[in-house]
């Protein structure tokens, strides 16, 4: 955030694209509101560790909580919430017609997130399916680096996982 000359004054939300702890166990250092979709808000209420994967961490999500349930079509800023289950059932990318922010659902060299903590395959495929529909210059991963030739990895992952 310093490189970026961002302070945390400056925020106003935190958007989750899912619900593993790798993901949302920062939350509680910010006193900000947390939005997430329906579906993995679920296992915050729930405080299931298990689908928050937190207890792989050792963690606990015991505390956290979701302000703003989001679904499909939603906006935030310029960006529009497409719900890309998979990963988790709640899975979410955002989208402003140009860059794709695309948490675990596709990474940067034709990768998805893993399916096997709460995930499905079935659905990964269908939610790839319909991202390699967008015109995507800039994919921003949760995990990995960033691309400027998005369209390109999505497809990939696509390919990779249908197995050709």
């Amino acid at each position: 955030m310093k490189k970026a000359e961002i302070s945390v004054d400056d925020l106003s939300l935190i958007v989750n694209t899912h619900n593993h702890f790798d993901h949302i166990g920062g939350n509680r250092c910010f006193d900000l509101e947390v939005a997430m979709h329906r579906e993995d808000a679920k296992a915050i209420e729930e405080g299931d560790d298990d689908a928050t994967v937190a207890r792989m961490f050792g963690r606990s999500m015991d505390g956290m909580k979701v302000d703003i349930i989001l679904e499909e079509g939603d906006k935030i800023h310029d960006f529009e919430v497409l719900h890309t289950p998979g990963h988790t059932k709640g899975g979410i990318c955002l989208y402003n017609g140009g860059t794709l922010i695309s948490g675990d659902t596709v990474f940067a060299g034709g990768g998805c997130g893993r399916m096997d903590i709460g995930g499905d395959v079935n659905e990964m495929k269908k939610s790839l399916k319909r991202l390699t529909t967008l015109d995507v210059t800039y994919l921003l991963p949760g995990h990995g680096p960033w691309v400027n030739d998005g369209s390109k990895h999505i497809k990939m992952a696509y390919h990779m996982l249908n197995g050709y």
